[in-house]
This record gives C-alpha cells, sequence and structure tokens, in this order.
C-alpha cells in the first residue's frame, strides 16, 4: 500500500516497472525466429528482456501528477483543482510542490485504504494521516518518525528531485491507468508481485485450504525463521517463477540491502532495521512458497538468482 503522496492514485508500475531499493525482478524471454510465426505476433518475439522495478510507498501522482501529458493532478493554469479535507483545520487542502526527499506519509493498511479511497471520492488521506500519526519522536529528524507536524500526503515531485524516474518516463513507456493489484499494506503487494496473490493457508503444503488475505498473509516478519522451518510462513500456492521455469523462460530475482524500507507490519512508524540479500523477509516473499523450494531442489539457476552477487 502506498503512502505519503498525493491521494488521486494509490500505485503506480509502469510498463517498464518501479520498484526503488526493494527487489528486481528480470526476465529473459527465449527467442524464436520469426520465419515460423505469423506476422501479427512478431513484435512479441522482438522482446529480449523485461524487467521490473518497483517503487514503495509512492502513488503515481507523487511522482507524475505533474508530468506533461500525464492524466495526473487535475490543473488550471498551472494550480490544482482539487482538495481534500482536513478534519483538523477545517480546511480543504490542495497538492502542493514538496522538494523533501523524506516523507513521513501515514498508515496504510486494509482498514486505512477503504477510509482513504473513501468510496471513490479520494478524500480521506490527511484524515487517516492524522489518525495515523504518533508523538512519540524524541527527534524529528529520524526518518522513521512521523511528528506532530509532519503531515505532508498532499504534497507533489517532479523532475527537480528525482530525474532518474523522469528519464524512465521519457525514454519509455508511463503508464497513468494502471494500478496495484491490492488495497493494503506492502506484504500483500510483494505476494502479488511474485504470485498474483495474498493469500493464508490452513494446512502448511495445501493450495486447496489457501484463502483470500488481503491484510493478514502468513508473515515471515525479518526472517528469523528459515523458509521450510516450524513456525515459518509458507505459501503453497504457485509463484510466478515457477510458472516461468516450467515454460523455460530464465529468470532472476534481485534484493537490495540497506535498511528495510517500511514497517514489518501495516504501522505507520517503526525503528530502522538492517536488510541483507540473504535474509527474507516482507519485502522478499519468495523464498518462502513451496513452489521455489522444489525449483531449488531441481536447479541450480534459481539458487543463484536468490542471491546478489
Amino acid at each position: 500500500m502506498l503512502h505519503g503522496v498525493a491521494p488521486w492514485r494509490r500505485a503506480w508500475p509502469w510498463a517498464l516497472g518501479v520498484w526503488a531499493a526493494v527487489a528486481l525482478l528480470v526476465v529473459e524471454a527465449c527467442a524464436a525466429s520469426s520465419t515460423q510465426l505469423p506476422t501479427t505476433i512478431h513484435a512479441k518475439y522482438k522482446i529480449q528482456h523485461v524487467i521490473v522495478i518497483m517503487q514503495e510507498n509512492r502513488s503515481f501522482d507523487s511522482y507524475f501528477g505533474t508530468y506533461p501529458g500525464a492524466d495526473g493532478i487535475p490543473m488550471q493554469n498551472g494550480v490544482p483543482t482539487v482538495c481534500v479535507p482536513d478534519p483538523a483545520a477545517g480546511q480543504c487542502v490542495k497538492p502542493y510542490h514538496d522538494p523533501n526527499d523524506l516523507n513521513r506519509g501515514g498508515p496504510h493498511g486494509q482498514s486505512n485504504a477503504t477510509n482513504d479511497i473513501a468510496g471513490g471520492r479520494m478524500n480521506g488521506f490527511i484524515a487517516e494521516s492524522q489518525k495515523g500519526r504518533k508523538i512519540t519522536c524524541t527527534n524529528v529528524f529520524d526518518p522513521n518518525c512521523v511528528a506532530q507536524a509532519g503531515l505532508d500526503v498532499m504534497g507533489w515531485h517532479d523532475a527537480r528531485e528525482i530525474p532518474n524516474y523522469w528519464s524512465y518516463a521519457q525514454n519509455f513507456v508511463l503508464q497513468d491507468h494502471m494500478f496495484e493489484p491490492n488495497a493494503s499494506w506492502s506484504l500483500p503487494e510483494h505476494l502479488f508481485m511474485v504470485s498474483e496473490w495474498s493469500a493464508k493457508c490452513s494446512r502448511r503444503g495445501d493450495p486447496m485450504t489457501c484463502v483470500n488475505a488481503l491484510q493478514s498473509p502468513d508473515n515471515p516478519g525479518n526472517g528469523t525463521k528459515a523458509p521450510g522451518t516450524p513456525g515459518a510462513a509458507d505459501y503453497a500456492w504457485t509463484d510466478l517463477t515457477y510458472l516461468l521455469h516450467k515454460n523455460n523462460v530464465s529468470w532472476g530475482y534481485y534484493l537490495d540491502e540497506g535498511t528495510e524500507p517500511d514497517c514489518a507490519d501495516d504501522q505507520a512508524t517503526c525503528a530502522a532495521v538492517p536488510q541483507k540479500a540473504s535474509v527474507p523477509g516482507i519485502w522478499n516473499p519468495l523464498p518462502y512458497f513451496d513452489t521455489i523450494g522444489s525449483l531449488l531442489s531441481r536447479t541450480s539457476e534459481s539458487t543463484a538468482a536468490l542471491q546478489r552477487e
């Protein structure tokens, strides 16, 4: 779930993808002879690589709301024509340019998304941010602290702060009508990324016992329990890499190191936790899929793909 952003759209996957500092999925398409295929599908087989980079905790309008030609923040003469109610101040706040690299945002679980979207009115973002603020910060410059004065959900960025992302948009395809598949927080979104589902299974290893779990699927947390061990998260349904492998499409999956970009649950604030490529967590749920375990037992290709060289 994306937060700390202008509220008109919740997610912004591109044709190129975009997901900074979390995970990278690389798929190498199998080449095929164009002489064996109808001319109507020749273009499909000219694609050699598909790269998906995912950016978490931003909406489309947070990064591209003012991109020329995009269906972003409604403007007239360079001034936003929309606003969102601020219950505490009793006024309506328009989107504004925010040059700050750090944005504090707000809570972003399933219930928060429901209240943010507000039946399509898209006007609950400030109210939810105010509900999620915690006055427990001793250092207002702590990036994991949502201070009393840290309300910034109406801010947007442009090429001045994120020239690399705007360069992607200029050189590739920027899709302004594509949305994230789930209205919830980080773990369900990452499960959708690698399997197109967020679920919870009542019996380990049995996909027929899995049911929708938009808010609370099995949580690998900070990866203290290794995949396949008692008490560890278990995802029994089929993931995308299994299907790629089955169809002889090579793939790679990479996790960047650093600090975790978000809380291990749907809270707005938490202490920074180191993240290493060798430690699975809610931003790297792929190793907890049973189909991945099956793959790793048969091929070294996927083993290498799950490790950062």
